[in-house]
């Protein structure tokens, strides 16, 4: 199996406090990984970290084989951030101009769009139920909308590895299966990686297949099998935290 992510010994700091500590972890190509932790555990510094974009104080971080300060291949790396509040209504791009920005990552100059760029666009947006708000400016569309629209940005290069941070926060419960259903869906039938960031850990074990326990150190990594029937995390966590966890609906 293919290793897409190894991070070892990972230490990062906010100024004198460690936001991480000695954090080490892999994934391979095809898994689907819920990271989940409480308030303040480097879930979201993690990412960046991954993303290089927060800066490593001690250990390393590999993708695809490459240390991250090195990596190139971006267009292979899909990315939806924390919710980012509402973008301003006047914001001067269209739904459909925000997902093409996915595609430039891959290109070279000049960036210019081809056909098959736009039939990527139509479909993706067209599998996340937006493709009739293409031309709406989108500061116009409502929270959820907006997390569908970047959600598209993310996907429309079809990337080996997706990564999102808290992506359900702006989605109403309908809407929040459904974009679980299309992750799974990409996962199982297209192969996809994914990271998943959420502080809907009831939910975690119906999705994903490992689970990394953060707070500032690794707590918890492997299956959720693993997890479900171990003594030491019953202890550790209680059981009605692992009951949460494990509750596959």
């Amino acid at each position: 199996m293919r290793e897409l992510i190894r991070v070892t010994d990972l230490t990062c700091c906010h100024g004198a406090v460690e936001a991480l500590e000695k954090v080490s972890f892999a994934v391979d190509a095809g898994e689907y990984v819920g990271i989940v932790g409480p308030n303040g555990s480097g879930k979201s510094t993690l990412v960046r970290a991954l993303l290089g974009l927060f800066p490593v104080a001690a250990g390393e971080i590999r993708l695809f084989d490459t240390p991250v300060s090195d990596f190139k291949q971006w267009s292979a790396v899909g990315y939806l951030p924390q919710n980012l509040g509402p973008l301003n209504p006047s914001f001067p791009a269209t739904v459909v101009e925000v997902v093409q920005l996915g595609l430039l990552a891959g290109k070279g100059f000049p960036r210019r769009m081809q056909r098959r760029d736009r039939q990527l666009v139509e479909e993706v947006l067209e599998k996340l139920g937006i493709a009739h708000l293409g031309q709406r400016l989108i500061g116009e569309l409502s929270g959820g909308q907006q997390q569908r629209a970047l959600l598209a940005r993310a996907l429309v290069s079809r990337p080996e590895l997706l990564i999102l941070d808290e992506p359900t926060a702006a989605l109403d419960p309908e809407i929040r299966e459904q974009f679980y259903g299309l992750l799974g869906e990409m996962n199982r039938s297209k192969g996809t990686t994914v990271l998943l960031v959420t502080h809907d850990i009831g939910v975690i074990g119906t999705h994903a297949s490992r689970m990394l326990y953060l707070d500032k150190k690794v707590l918890f990594w492997g299956g959720f099998d693993e997890f479900c029937h171990s003594p030491e995390m019953t202890a550790f966590f209680g059981e009605h935290a692992q009951h949460l966890i494990c509750h596959r609906h």
